[in-house]
């Protein structure tokens, strides 16, 4: 007889940006959401990411929030979209860190994303989820 039921995924404990900056990203991106922190309300986007490149490729951070402010500004009008761009960062205002953005992707970008989704979002090992039921 065969298992019907999956186990728990484990809590996610996000993503780390500066260890995948100039990474390229894939992002499924889900929902907006207005999150409580200990700065305050913040908004937030809830998404499906994926490392394409580098030291960490094929590393995956399901139904995670996204809360840097550039980044949830060029994903909030894209749920239900794939969006497909390399992580970087702008220029920094005076006294703060510089934001994170995603920059359009390549030719050579947009190849190997159509490459990875040809293989049917399986290939890659799934990293710790938050626990909330997918979008």
């Amino acid at each position: 007889m065969s298992d019907q039921f999956a186990a728990p995924a484990p809590p996610s404990d996000g993503i780390d940006w500066s260890a995948h900056n100039g990474a390229l990203l894939l992002i499924d991106v889900g929902d907006t959401d207005k999150v409580n922190t200990s700065f305050g309300e913040k908004d937030a986007v809830r998404a499906n990411v994926v490392i394409l490149d580098g030291p960490d490729a094929g590393t995956r951070h399901d139904d995670t929030l996204i809360f840097p402010k550039l980044l949830v500004s060029q994903l909030k009008s894209r749920v239900g979209q794939k969006v497909l761009g390399r992580l970087g960062q702008g220029q920094a205002k005076p006294g703060q860190k510089p934001p994170w953005i995603l920059a359009e992707a390549t030719d050579a970008d947009r190849q190997v994303g159509v490459a990875y989704l040809a293989n049917g979002l399986t290939a890659p090992p799934a990293a710790p989820a938050t626990g909330k039921p997918p979008f």
